[in-house]
């Protein structure tokens, strides 16, 4: 990972110059963050992690996901993008990240919902494809190459998996850009209203994922599922929409456990990624179990609408 000495050189060439100290940005676990003052404007500074290509982060993609984003005034202005060594600068949002609770607030959730379909809306296209499907597959490789053990709960979730992507086809199925991450912290209020940040994983994917993120990362609850729905498709949340989303909480939380699987091989970073993976599979089968996942296949493979 290189220096953010070596990288502020370069920023400041382009930007103006450098005016006091950067100030490390607390609460992810892959990267390095800073805000920065280049002649008179806040920027963050984002410097990947370890081995992050490893993840299946491509940053040509992040730095396009990013500039679609601000078109569609949801996301922060792409400042600049270096190469060599790689980083990535945005316009610092000023507000609050987000929490669990306030997004599942019913004006929030609606704002989100809102932020979500001009998203997927977007006539532009993504130059990577994204599908949890195929990621979490990625994931056990990557972790068998290094030599580590894939975790025990991998061949079970992958069966369940295979009965998911198959269940779920249609038009409202079809690749649209996806941000693929929408935990809490990546929403900040904002005196210009709710923008998103950290694009680093999106790609052309299927929707219902990113609702299903975004309902599980907020431990939203089945009425709370249905007003996200609601606002998002605006009509009422059918059965088979539902039982949709709530699928796709499933893939959300099997492709995190395979991040965190994956991450313990790779990461320098001081975090329990072993726990963080437990964690997740456990949900899964919790969401899973006594007969849950063969009613949800059965309610999704109805007609959507």
């Amino acid at each position: 990972m290189a220096p953010l000495a070596d990288i502020l050189g370069p920023i400041s060439a382009r930007l103006g110059e450098l005016e006091g100290d950067p100030v490390a940005l607390t609460g992810g676990i892959t990267n390095r963050n800073y805000r920065v003052r280049f002649a008179g404007s806040d920027v963050v500074v984002r410097l990947p992690g370890k081995d992050t290509d490893l993840l299946e982060i491509d940053r040509a993609a992040e730095k396009a996901a990013g500039e679609l984003a601000a078109q569609a005034g949801i996301g922060p202005v792409v400042v600049a993008m270096l190469d060599d060594p790689p980083c990535l600068v945005t316009e610092f949002v000023e507000g609050e990240p987000m929490q669990p609770e306030e997004l599942r607030e019913p004006g929030a959730m609606a704002e989100a919902a809102t932020a979500l379909r001009a998203l997927h809306g977007s006539v532009e296209r993504l130059p990577i494809e994204f599908s949890s499907f195929r990621m979490v597959e990625t994931y056990a490789a990557r972790i068998a190459d290094r030599g580590a053990e894939v975790p025990s709960s991998y061949e079970w979730a992958m069966s369940a998996a295979h009965r998911i992507e198959t269940t779920l086809v249609g038009p409202e199925h079809e690749p649209v850009p996806c941000h693929n991450d929408l935990l809490s912290a990546n929403f900040i209020r904002s005196p210009r209203g709710l923008r998103i940040i950290d694009w680093e994983y999106a790609g052309m994917g299927d929707r219902y994922f990113d609702l299903g993120n975004f309902a599980v990362n907020n431990e939203l609850d089945e009425s709370q599922e249905a007003e996200l729905l609601t606002a998002y498709f605006e009509s009422p949340a059918s059965s088979c929409r539902l039982a949709t989303l709530r699928l796709m909480r499933f893939m959300s939380d099997f492709r995190e456990a395979m991040w965190g699987a994956v991450q313990s091989t790779l990461s320098d970073l001081d975090f329990d990624f072993d726990e963080y993976c437990a964690k997740h599979f456990d949900r899964m089968r919790e969401s899973a179990g006594d007969g849950r996942l063969e009613s949800l296949l059965e309610e999704a493979g109805g007609a959507a609408g």
